[in-house]
Parts: structure tokens; C-alpha cells; sequence
């Protein structure tokens, strides 16, 4: 005599911006089982730059717990140096560190964790400029990242070695996602709109 057992289970998960349901049934007797499984993905990974749903996983969009200062401070505990441009970028920081002599490395750093994900080496011809537009400073990209963090998320600061305005540049993304350019002064830290943004 067959015995048919039916057995029907449904599990229904809810999570913070989205959820998971997941439908199996089990039926089947001595000699045959059958197992479907119907899922449904939740979109947590499926937005853009906008807020839309475009399928990219952009981390510019929505930067993880590691700020820019934090993620500096991490690329210079790997590579010493002088850190002159951080930009979250392609879901991790990257952090351009001049060494010694011409030196330059990129340092890529998690968003989530602040682990050093790796760097290379990168060749810049523009090493005297820096060093001569950082001489005399008080001002490091950290620092200059922990200022502008006062006007919103920092997605990346840069040292603008130019002309007579050098300075730091920070980018700041508010929650609405509307981006502003701020520029830090090397000696005071002192924060000002971009005349350029306006």
C-alpha cells in the first residue's frame, strides 16, 4: 500500500528595505518525489544613483559605514605617506598616497569594514607640484575630509595644487542624493561652496 505524504511548508522573511519569500512543497510516495521551489528576490541591490531601480550596485550611491577620514586614515596605516585624493568609487575607496621620493600608490579600502582591500603602485608626473602646494600646511585630506563632512556624506576629497586657489576639494552627497563641491583651505580647514557648483 502507498502512503502519500503531502508536506507543505512557507516561510515569509521580512527585511529592512525589502523581503524574501520562499515557497516549498514537498509531495511524494515511496517510489517518486517531486520538490518546486518558487523564490522571490527582494530589490536591496538594484538601485541607482537616483534612488531608481536600474540593477548597478553603486556604491557613490549609498557609501557604507567607512567615511572618507576613515578610510584615509586606513590607506595610511598600510602605506605610509601623504595621502592627496580619496573617491569612493567602484564599491571600495580608493586613496592615492605619495610615498617617498616619486613614489605613488593607489590603496583601496572597503566601505563596510575599512579593511585594505589591496594597492598598486601608480606612476603621477605632477610629484613636485604636490609636494610644493602641501608645503607649509596644516591641513591633511583627512582633516580636510572631517570638515566637509559638516555639509554631508563625503564621497571624495582631492588636493587641487592650481594656481594661487590650491586647496582641498570635497564632494558631499546629501540623503536626497543632491551632490555639492565644497572647497577646504590648507591652513584653516576653514569650508567654502565652490564657486563653480553654484
Amino acid at each position: 500500500m502507498k502512503r502519500n505524504i503531502v508536506i507543505a511548508v512557507v516561510t515569509a522573511a521580512a527585511l529592512v528595505g525589502g523581503g524574501t519569500a520562499t515557497a516549498l512543497a514537498v509531495s511524494g510516495d515511496d517510489d517518486d518525489a517531486s520538490t518546486p521551489v518558487t523564490r522571490t528576490d527582494d530589490d536591496r541591490d538594484d538601485r541607482s544613483d537616483d534612488g531608481g531601480d536600474d540593477g548597478d550596485d553603486d556604491r557613490a550611491a549609498a557609501p557604507g559605514d567607512v567615511t572618507a577620514a576613515d578610510a584615509v586614515a586606513a590607506a595610511l596605516r598600510h602605506t605610509p605617506g601623504t595621502a592627496v585624493s580619496a573617491e569612493l568609487d567602484d564599491a571600495h575607496w580608493e586613496v592615492d598616497v605619495l610615498g617617498k621620493g616619486d613614489t605613488w600608490h593607489s590603496v583601496r579600502v572597503d566601505p563596510d569594514t575599512g579593511k585594505v582591500l589591496g594597492s598598486s603602485e601608480d606612476d603621477e608626473d605632477d610629484t613636485a607640484e604636490v609636494r610644493a602646494a602641501l608645503k607649509g600646511t596644516s591641513v591633511t585630506a583627512e582633516d580636510a575630509a572631517k570638515a566637509a563632512a559638516a555639509k554631508g556624506t563625503v564621497v571624495s576629497v582631492d588636493l587641487d595644487d592650481d594656481g594661487d586657489d590650491r586647496g582641498w576639494e570635497a564632494e558631499t552627497r546629501a540623503s536626497g542624493g543632491d551632490e555639492r563641491d565644497w572647497n577646504v583651505a590648507l591652513t584653516t580647514a576653514s569650508v567654502t561652496a565652490d564657486r563653480d557648483d553654484d
